[in-house]
């Protein structure tokens, strides 16, 4: 790894830490989905998986699965999304949210060459470009 992208991956991650303070002061609202508890209970490393539950558990709303958000995300992961990509994006549309945030660049790639998606998807140093301070 490249000295570029560890310097990327500590400004995303701190961007994300930012993130977190400002929904905790009111400031930006994050959305917990079924798909996020999933992923982030499937972590390994069982301190980032508390630290990500903890965040996920001050976020409201809760969006759950349903048929809708099932039969897009489907949609998706026939144009090339992974299955849980596609579950993000798809909960993220149904959410009606201001953007769907990921540090994956394949994810980042993919979205910008679709033309229906009904949510923005942006990096963490994109999204800090637009947050209010």
């Amino acid at each position: 790894m490249d000295d570029r992208t560890q310097l990327r991956i500590a400004l995303e991650a701190e961007a994300m830490l930012g993130f977190v303070a400002a929904a905790e002061t009111g400031r930006l609202k994050i959305v917990s989905s079924e798909v996020l508890l999933l992923e982030a209970n499937k972590n390994p490393d069982p301190q980032k998986r508390a630290f990500v539950l903890g965040i996920l558990d001050g976020a409201a709303p809760m969006i759950g699965l349903d048929a809708h958000i099932e039969s897009r995300a489907k949609q998706l992961e026939s144009r090339g999304f992974k299955a849980f990509d596609a579950l993000h994006i798809a909960t993220a549309e149904s959410a009606t949210v201001y953007c769907f945030c990921t540090c994956d660049d394949g994810v980042l790639r993919k979205a910008r060459t679709q033309t229906d998606l009904t949510v923005r998807i942006l990096s963490p140093l994109e999204l800090a470009d637009e947050v209010p301070t």
